[in-house]
């Protein structure tokens, strides 16, 4: 089944941000913010606007982790399994990467064409956001993925407080 989200939710609220990751925790889900949400944590606060919520998932709990969304109201957009899964719902979007772990701790993501990513685990990091832990990737590591690609208006933005974070 596929349901359009309202198109008058441009962006994913904060409160919805915290409302996820506290049900995902409760099912024991090992998760990790990505993308704007995870450069706000880094920051400590919310900066800008954001589309979706981004998060690596360990696949261990890859089906917790479809059943506790689901339960949320967030159903299937986009199925690009293993590389990626889009949710969504009135409240707005979750971007899914399944993230495979070693016995180390390093993840793996697969990504299009036979490309993979990589979650060094001296890379996942904490931060806070909304006055609540959440576990992320470093701003070190943000702005190496950052690398390679075009940049976006946000993206521009996001590399700006990154570059303030390491000169401190």
């Amino acid at each position: 089944m596929r349901r359009t989200r309202d198109a008058s939710v441009d962006s994913v609220q904060l409160s919805e941000v915290v409302r996820v990751l506290d049900a995902l925790d409760g099912a024991g889900v090992r998760w990790w913010v990505l993308g704007g949400w995870g450069v706000a944590a880094l920051v400590g606060e919310q900066t800008r606007e954001h589309r979706d919520l981004d998060l690596a998932i360990d696949v261990e709990d890859w089906e917790a982790t479809m059943a506790t969304c689901t339960g949320l109201g967030y159903v299937t957009e986009t199925d690009w399994w293993p590389v990626r899964v889009e949710l969504t719902s009135l409240a707005g979007w979750i971007d899914l990467h399944p993230v495979r772990f070693d016995e180390a701790g390093d993840g793996v993501q697969a990504g299009l064409d036979g490309e993979t990513y990589g979650y060094p685990r001296e890379h996942l990091t904490t931060a806070t956001l909304g006055g609540r832990a959440v576990r992320c990737v470093s701003a070190e590591w943000k702005v190496r993925v950052h690398q390679g690609y075009e940049s976006r208006p946000q993206d521009l933005h996001d590399l700006a407080l990154l570059a303030g974070l390491s000169s401190h």
